[in-house]
Parts: C-alpha cells; sequence; structure tokens
C-alpha cells in the first residue's frame, strides 16, 4: 500500500533534488576548505580502519587487513589522499568497495583505476559505479587477505545500495565491522531517493540488525549531532541520546570524527531503528506500524531544522 503512494507522490520531487545536490557536489574540489575532520586510525582485532574524511562531510575508509597489509578503500572520492595514506602504510592496495553510486562515493572511482599503477578489484552493486568490475548482490562474499567481506543489499537511498561487512576469516577478530555508506549513519539514516519505507526498514531492522550488537559501525557522513538532534526530538526523554549529543559535541569541537558508533548503540538511539518502540510509533502518528511509523518519521526529518 504505502510502496505505491510512496513512489507516485515522491520521485518526480525526490529526482529533482537528487540532479540538484548532486550538480553542487560536483563543483566542489577535494580539499579547497581543508579536511571537515581529523584523520584517524581504529585498530579493531585483525584489522585497522583508516578514517579519511574527504568533501564537506563525506567519510573514505582504508581497510586494512593486519596479517597480510592487504587493504580495501572505500567509496575512494578522494583517490589523491587515498594514494598518500597507502604510500605511507605501506600496505597493499588491490580492491574498492563502493556502497552506491552518487558522485560523492563513486565519483573517485576512475581516477583512482587510472592513478594507480597496479590492477584494482572494484566492488558494488549497482551499474552506475564507475569503473565497477565486480557487481555483487546479498550474500556475496570475498576477501581483503584474511578478511571476509559479506555484501548486504540495501536498496532505499539507492536501489543498488551494498553494504560491506567485514570480519576475519577465523572468528577471533569479534564482530568485525560494518561499512553502512548512505544507508545507516549514527542516529540516522538515508533519504529515500530511489526507495520505499518498507525496504528501509528491511535494511535496518532486517539486515543491519540482525549483526552482532558489537559489530563496529562505519557511514559515509558525518551527520551526527544533525541526526542525535532530530532522534532527541523524537524521544526527549531517551538519555542515551542525550549524553551522545554531549559526547559528540566535544569530538567535532577539535575536528574529530564521531563514527564509528555500533550497532547495539545505534538500537539504543537512532529512531530510524526503533520503529517498534511505542515512543518512536507515538511521536511518529503511526499506532503500532513500523513500517508506517518509518515513512512518517522520514517525512519529518526531511524537513527538520533544530
Amino acid at each position: 500500500m504505502l510502496s505505491s503512494a510512496w513512489r507516485s507522490v515522491s520521485n518526480s520531487v525526490e529526482n529533482q533534488l537528487t540532479a540538484a545536490y548532486f550538480r553542487v557536489q560536483k563543483l566542489r574540489k577535494v580539499g579547497l576548505r581543508g579536511m571537515h575532520s581529523t584523520l584517524e586510525d581504529v585498530k579493531l582485532a585483525g584489522m585497522d580502519i583508516k578514517i579519511l574524511p574527504a568533501l564537506q562531510d563525506n567519510y573514505m575508509y582504508l581497510i586494512v587487513d593486519q596479517k597480510t597489509r592487504e587493504a580495501a578503500v572505500v567509496d575512494p572520492v578522494d583517490p589523491e589522499l587515498v594514494i598518500k595514506t597507502v604510500q605511507e602504510e605501506q600496505v597493499t592496495l588491490n580492491k574498492v568497495l563502493t556502497t552506491h553510486h552518487h558522485w560523492d562515493h563513486a565519483g573517485g572511482n576512475e581516477k583512482l583505476v587510472k592513478l594507480w599503477a597496479q590492477a584494482l578489484d572494484v566492488y558494488g552493486g549497482d551499474d552506475r559505479i564507475g569503473a565497477l568490475n565486480h557487481k555483487v548482490k546479498q550474500d556475496d562474499t570475498f576477501s581483503i587477505g584474511s578478511l571476509n567481506v559479506k555484501c548486504l543489499s540495501t536498496p532505499c537511498h539507492t536501489t543498488g545500495h551494498i553494504c560491506y561487512h567485514v570480519t576475519t576469516a577465523d572468528g577471533s577478530g569479534g564482530e568485525g565491522a560494518v561499512f553502512t555508506g548512505d544507508t545507516l549513519f549514527q542516529g540516522g539514516c538515508g533519504r529515500f531517493f530511489e526507495g520505499t519505507p518498507e525496504e528501509m526498514y528491511e535494511a535496518l531492522c532486517t539486515k543491519l540488525s540482525a549483526l552482532p550488537d558489537s559489530t563496529k559501525v562505519f557511514c559515509g557522513h558525518e551527520y551526527t549531532l544533525q541526526n542525535m538532534s532530530f532522534a532527541r526530538h523524537v524521544e526527549p526523554d531517551n538519555a542515551v541520546i542525550q549524553e551522545r549529543i554531549e559526547w559528540a559535541k566535544h569530538r567535532r569541537a577539535s575536528q574529530d570524527p564521531t563514527v564509528p558508533s555500533t550497532i547495539g548503540e545505534e538500537k539504543s538511539w537512532n529512531p530510524f531503528m526503533r520503529v517498534h518502540e511505542t515512543t518512536v510509533q507515538k511521536h511518529a502518528g503511526g499506532a503500532d506500524d513500523p513500517i508506517l511509523t518509518m515513512f512518517k518519521l522520514r517525512k519529518e526529518k526531511d524537513t527538520f531544522r533544530a
């Protein structure tokens, strides 16, 4: 019921907004205003994750297997910074993991492939992705050195959006990390540019929620304070939301990234992963229907100002 209604009402407007937004993004030059966040190294069991800021608020990620020093980069919109980091870390880059086709995520693929001396395997779930040579779908797997990567198809923000769950092969590295692009943000989710509330519900509340709670979440943008402001608006009595806002304010005051969070944390404060909660349903006026609640939350968030 909601699928057809949502598509008919929103498609033309959303397509115009998408086109305008990415025209602006294409005019931006990487590094024009300097980095929005500091570079940071997150060490997990079996892997190192290097957080690389790009554009106005994007994040790229370099995933390094500690055993083999093989590496993959997620959404390398700034190829020069990627190459500089790879050379400094003395790792072997051989894979590109693309979450979706939007320019601010996939726009650096072709340039990176041209600049890099070795062949690169470019993964993604959409033919619109530049330099794509390994199209993937739900439950496809591949490796980064000794690390395992499982693909999760999460259509909605775009029809071909893929999240990548990375773990150690022997399971000794805990629950690993998931790279969620513009599907799941800290405290929020992406706009429904090419999909429906049902699809985002499936992505957030079925597929991503099924990952272990300790899984680290590395999202595509530094949107935490904006998203958590909306989360507080939805659940003003949720103490963990206010605590996270204060923590994030301190991080951003020194331009430190607020990523990663964890799947368990997102379940505690992200309204789009809490659409079964009475407090969230009551705010949205979605009765006891989590998908209707998802629909109403996203429509409210689209125009929300803190």
